[in-house]
């Protein structure tokens, strides 16, 4: 059913964004810690998440960053960890292609897994809402999440630098990343992927500068879409 006005629209998409409050509020918290915890000071840290506002993307340039990776494997590697977001935003456009290009522009830097999701769902069941009903509710749907990021990274930025070093975290990012990546595993392609990226990451392990993560990665890539091919195919 249609919103009657955008701002119902928006107030919809707050309260339905609600509840991933408490998804990104400890990693936001988590993050600030272990960004400390490696060395960044607190100006860094929030310069880091206001910037790159991508916690999966952050939390791999920060384990890379702590294992003194080259700078360009760290980009490489976090800008490949993120390319999911070309593909959320892709799949956006026939929806809101035509809104301001203002709009379009602070919709691409406000892209969360959380609020994409609530809203490519909403936009595919609802087809009578109208584009600036469609941007409110995206922006509805993150307006806590956002600010949330912030305000937590920096709360964990403080209390790093307050941890005497014998409680050092950083076992925390690989753990960080199992709570990420475990919920996701929801099909045969995802399994799939994990599974390959398993083995190779663990067959490569030796190869310098951290590729083998990158070769993993692209492996586990390929080997998802080959699978997710093949039963779509089936299906047909």
């Amino acid at each position: 059913m249609p919103f009657p006005t955008p701002r119902a629209a928006f107030l919809e998409g707050l309260k339905n964004g609600a509840p991933f409050v408490i998804v990104v509020a400890p990693f936001a918290l988590l993050f600030g810690v272990l960004a400390t915890e490696a060395g960044l000071n607190v100006a860094e840290v929030m310069g880091f998440s206001v910037l790159v506002i991508a916690g999966a993307a952050q939390f791999t340039a920060l384990q890379l960053m702590s294992e003194q990776a080259p700078t360009v494997i760290i980009l490489v590697s976090a800008l490949a960890v993120n390319l999911r977001m070309a593909m959320y935003s892709a799949s956006l456009v026939p929806f809101v292609g035509s809104a301001p290009m203002w709009q379009r522009v602070l919709m691409s830097y406000l892209m969360f897994d959380q609020n994409y999701a609530l809203s490519i769902t909403r936009f595919e069941t609802d087809h009578e809402l109208t584009v600036p009903q469609r941007v409110a509710y995206y922006f509805g749907a993150v307006s806590l999440v956002a600010p949330l990021w912030y305000v937590l990274t920096y709360a964990g930025a403080v209390v790093g630098q307050r941890i005497p070093e014998q409680f050092a975290l950083d076992f925390a990012v690989p753990v960080t990343f199992l709570a990420l990546i475990a919920p996701a595993l929801r099909t045969v392609a995802h399994l799939g992927a994990a599974l390959v990226s398993v083995v190779f990451g663990l067959l490569l392990a030796g190869v310098p500068y951290n590729l083998g993560l990158l070769i993993a990665a692209s492996a586990a890539i390929l080997t998802g879409a080959e699978i997710e091919r093949r039963m779509t195919r089936g299906l047909a």
